[in-house]
């Protein structure tokens, strides 16, 4: 993987939680949030509703005169 070895990964791991470990808890809430609502939109039907509207229930826009 692009020519690093095992210790060269972990030495650059070790500097980005260095470098970035007062927002890892924040990073880590949204992949979670992330994961909850993809796995909710999975058991969620994908049925969409195509029945047509009434027409006589809608009222008819009023004509603006010129």
């Amino acid at each position: 993987m692009f020519g690093l070895g095992l210790g060269e990964l972990v030495i650059v791991l070790l500097i980005l939680v260095i470098l970035f470990s007062r927002r890892l808890p924040d990073l880590g809430d949204s992949v979670g949030k992330g994961i909850r609502r993809f796995r909710k939109s999975l058991k969620e039907s994908d049925e969409i509703d195509i029945t047509p509207d009434d027409p006589a229930s809608k009222e008819r826009p009023a004509k603006k005169s010129s």
